[in-house]
């Protein structure tokens, strides 16, 4: 029979950890997000027609749970679709003109869809993982090119660098010669994403996205 000891019990506790900490974040993280666009629904109707939506006994908007998350997904796809005919395409970019010269508006708009649009689209950003010496010439840091013509600035033979901080949702942008850069054609976006936020933990693997 086993003898547990406090050194066994500690490992024992720590290996537990390991694998269940991933599983309920992973799970609490998308429960918190289903929530939170299910309630959308609710909420908005209670807003525009209060009388078509009853309360609960916690007084919150009552509601079947899926249903405004579904409904919601099934917008964004439909815009999304909608988007993409000429004469709706002709509108959204009539109507993103006119948001991106609304001053205040402008701002907060061209920050957020300028994030989004780096991450998926047709204007990805982030899919150029590269090493960047930044401090010294022997220390790297892994990034993501973001801009290859700086002239504007007056920079010539320099890239736009991207280093995002590990365990964290920010990042550094660096203006660096050509020169200082690596452009790893062998790594994923994706991988090197997870390699940085991650502190060098998670093992890259070779491929193109």
């Amino acid at each position: 029979m086993k003898s547990f000891t406090p050194g066994k019990l500690i490992y024992y506790f720590f290996q537990g950890l390991i694998i269940l900490a991933p599983i309920v974040i992973t799970a609490w993280a998308v429960v918190s997000l289903f929530n939170f666009v299910d309630d959308i629904l609710p909420n908005v109707l209670r807003v525009l027609v209060p009388d078509m939506v009853k309360l609960d006994a916690s007084g919150n908007p009552a509601k079947i749970p899926g249903l405004g998350f579904l409904t919601v997904v099934l917008m964004v796809l439909t815009v999304g679709y909608l988007s993409s005919l000429f004469f709706v395409s002709r509108l959204v970019n009539l109507f993103d003109t006119v948001l991106e010269r609304t001053p205040g508006i402008k701002l907060i708009y061209t920050t957020v869809k300028d994030f989004l649009e780096a991450f998926a689209g047709n204007k990805r950003k982030f899919n150029k993982p590269v090493l960047v010496a930044v401090d010294d010439k022997d220390v790297w840091r892994m990034g993501f090119i973001t801009q290859t013509d700086l002239s504007q600035f007056g920079l010539t033979d320099y890239y736009c660098v991207y280093v995002p901080h590990s365990y964290a949702f920010s990042g550094i942008t660096y203006m660096v010669q050509k020169e200082r850069i690596k452009i790893l054609d062998d790594v994923r976006s994706a991988d090197a994403m997870k390699f940085i936020v991650s502190g060098g933990v998670t093992e890259l693997t070779e491929g193109e996205d």
